[in-house]
């Protein structure tokens, strides 16, 4: 069996990704600040579901912060891989989790929505 060769990645490369990275970070993170303050506004219009609303966009919110930090953090894993091998394995347990969160926040998004639908559905008086 031969041994593959290995590649090490650049200290220049990996500096200018590391850089990248975190001025992505910076820009998502001012995003949110946005977005958050969108759905605040929001929620301050809604009124006949209005509990289900906040709950949904509450949890939407929750999950969508968790999926991008989860990103940073296999990116910040990726620049510090040694080999292929090992940027191959980070991958496939990244995406084994993504898969099973994303399965999870699926099912926790659907009760969520189907509560405010219920609530909509009441009769008011």
């Amino acid at each position: 069996m031969t041994k593959q060769p290995t590649y090490e990645v650049p200290p220049q490369v990996r500096e200018m990704a590391e850089k990248s990275v975190d001025q992505a970070k910076k820009a998502f993170d001012g995003f949110m600040q946005q977005a958050h303050k969108a759905i605040t506004t929001i929620e301050g219009q809604a009124s006949a579901v209005q509990a289900g609303t906040k709950d949904f966009n509450t949890k939407a919110m929750s999950f969508a912060e968790a999926n991008v930090a989860a990103s940073f953090a296999f990116a910040q894993q990726l620049l510090k891989a040694k080999d292929v091998n090992e940027v191959v394995r980070l991958q496939s347990e990244y995406m084994q989790e993504q898969l099973r969160s994303f399965g999870e926040q699926a099912k926790e998004l659907g009760a969520a929505a189907t509560r405010a639908i219920t609530e909509a559905a009441k009769p008011r008086g």
